[in-house]
């Protein structure tokens, strides 16, 4: 026998392929549907929860934000700990957590519970996330890898899209707490399924390097808080926090560096399609994280549509980058991730091209084709720069490198609300009157709260040149996440599948027999 006839023996699907792999990545995508789901509806909820627990704009700020530290502190920590303890552990673990605190969340009575039952949440949140993305890649081999990934990331567009229209739904016959009770069901109906058909997998045994994952999460709530505070008190009342989470995370890179074992194997980054693929993504997701924001009061203020109407409008969103998801798992088995990647981007850079070209009455189907031509690029390019960055991980490091890809997006994403939401706002307040009140302003909902047909009619003017600029910087991050994989993703492909042996490893087994 020939090192080629061993290793396609143990290749075989055969060999490799567990029975229950389909199974096991519809509780994989049950438990990150929930938290996309939570985070999505939470917004739809917010009027309510301002009412019902006598909540101000600080209050309410906090039960956004602290759910976002959180997770973006421990996402690190919870991916190590997966690769130690166990992925099936720490997802159960984490799913257990973020059942009984959505409990609590749906039944608080203050603002300050319900702040709590959030903190409790993302602790939840950020030992889940991890680990679905390790076990996805230990479960499925790299024939059927694209086809699974593309699934999972399917169904965070499927949250995204239908969080609001179910969360309208929701509160339109129950009260403000069954946003939260509905994760309940869907946490133990993963965690059953969990125990009954996923297989335990972890990475070998190492200490726990206790002091990267303390600079990690110092420096990770640091960074993030900066981001969140910057557009509300610029330079002068973040530099504080900013320095910390310089210094902190550049410690952390030391340690991480010199530590004989590691939490994150920064080595990683010595492989450039690993670097290509997490520049790639932190562009991409810095693009994407106002769009939802941004259209949703262009489609309400500007075009007039009702709530339940906006959330519809991004059914072509929904339809394409799921269509697309398919499609990608197909062509990056044909023509490699590098392409597909690439394809994805560009289109993904003329879909804001599109939106950027938006006027005030734009009617119905300009802003459907555009968010259709962003559905379609973030369908081919995202799951594609997922698994080239998955694929340049060791499987045995397969939960920390999960946690990597996910602090990665969190951070772009934070970066991108910050800075193109500050975008949005000069260039909106720069395009009103001088002489409009300071609310009008301030933002587009002011400006309709006046009552005043002339400054509306210009706050909807201001708003959607503010759009334009705002897209228009949204599509050149994108060309330059275009321009990063074309030039750093060269050889990207899939990991190996776990325990499969390369050709000179099995050469040695054959010089053993």
């Amino acid at each position: 026998m020939t090192a080629s006839d061993l290793t396609e023996a143990l290749t075989s699907p055969a060999a490799q392929r567990n029975p229950k792999r389909w199974l096991i990545l519809v509780v994989l995508c049950l438990a990150t549907l929930v938290l996309v789901i939570d985070n999505m509806v939470l917004t739809v909820a917010l009027p309510e929860i301002a009412i019902d627990l006598h909540a101000g704009s600080q209050a309410l700020q906090w039960v956004i934000d602290s759910y976002i530290l959180v997770f973006a502190g421990l996402l690190l920590t919870t991916g190590s700990l997966s690769d130690r303890f166990g992925r099936r552990l720490v997802m159960v673990l984490g799913l257990t957590l973020f059942g009984a605190a959505s409990l609590i969340a749906a039944y608080a009575t203050t603002a300050g519970m319900l702040i709590s039952g959030r903190v409790i949440m993302a602790v939840g949140g950020a030992l889940i996330m991890p680990s679905t993305l390790s076990i996805l890649i230990t479960v499925f081999d790299e024939d059927e890898r694209p086809k699974a990934i593309a699934a999972w990331t399917g169904v965070s567009v499927l949250g995204m899209v239908g969080g609001p229209v179910l969360g309208g739904a929701l509160l339109n016959h129950f009260w403000r707490g069954s946003v939260f009770l509905l994760n309940v069901p869907i946490a133990a109906l993963a965690i059953v399924a969990a125990f009954a058909l996923m297989p335990e997998s972890k990475g070998p045994a190492r200490p726990i390097d206790l002091p990267g994952m303390v600079l990690s999460i110092v420096g990770m709530v640091s960074l993030v808080w900066s981001i969140i505070e910057f557009p509300a008190k610029g330079l002068g009342g973040t530099w504080v926090t900013l320095v910390l989470a310089v210094v902190v995370l550049a410690a952390f890179v030391i340690r991480e560096l010199k530590a004989e074992h590691p939490m994150v194997p920064l080595q990683l980054f010595r492989n450039r399609v690993f670097t290509g693929s997490s520049f790639s993504l932190v562009l991409a997701t810095f693009a994407n994280a106002g769009l939802t924001l941004v259209l949703t009061q262009y489609l309400q203020f500007v075009l007039g549509y009702s709530p339940i109407k906006t959330a519809l409008a991004f059914t072509p969103f929904a339809l394409t980058a799921l269509a697309f998801n398919g499609l990608g798992a197909g062509l990056v088995r044909k023509l490699g991730v590098r392409p597909v990647t690439l394809v994805g981007m560009l289109v993904l850079v003329g879909g804001f091209g599109a939106l950027a070209a938006l006027t005030s009455d734009s009617g119905f189907w300009l802003p459907a084709l555009a968010m259709s031509l962003v559905g379609a690029g973030a369908g081919l390019a995202m799951p594609a720069a997922v698994g080239a960055l998955m694929g340049a991980i060791p499987p045995e490091q397969a939960g920390v490198g999960s946690a990597l890809n996910d602090t990665i997006q969190q951070t772009g994403g934070a970066l991108g609300v910050a800075v193109l939401g500050a975008v949005l706002a000069g260039t909106y307040t720069n395009g009103m009157p001088a002489d409009a009140p300071a609310a009008a302003r301030e933002g587009i909902a002011g400006a309709f709260a006046t009552g005043d047909g002339s400054l509306v009619a210009a706050a909807r003017d201001a708003f959607t040149d503010a759009m334009s600029n705002t897209f228009l910087a949204g599509g050149a991050a994108v060309l330059a996440a275009t321009v990063v994989a074309f030039f750093l993703m060269k050889g990207a492909k899939s990991a190996a599948p776990e325990g499969v042996p390369s050709e000179s490893e099995a050469e040695e087994l054959i010089e053993t027999r």
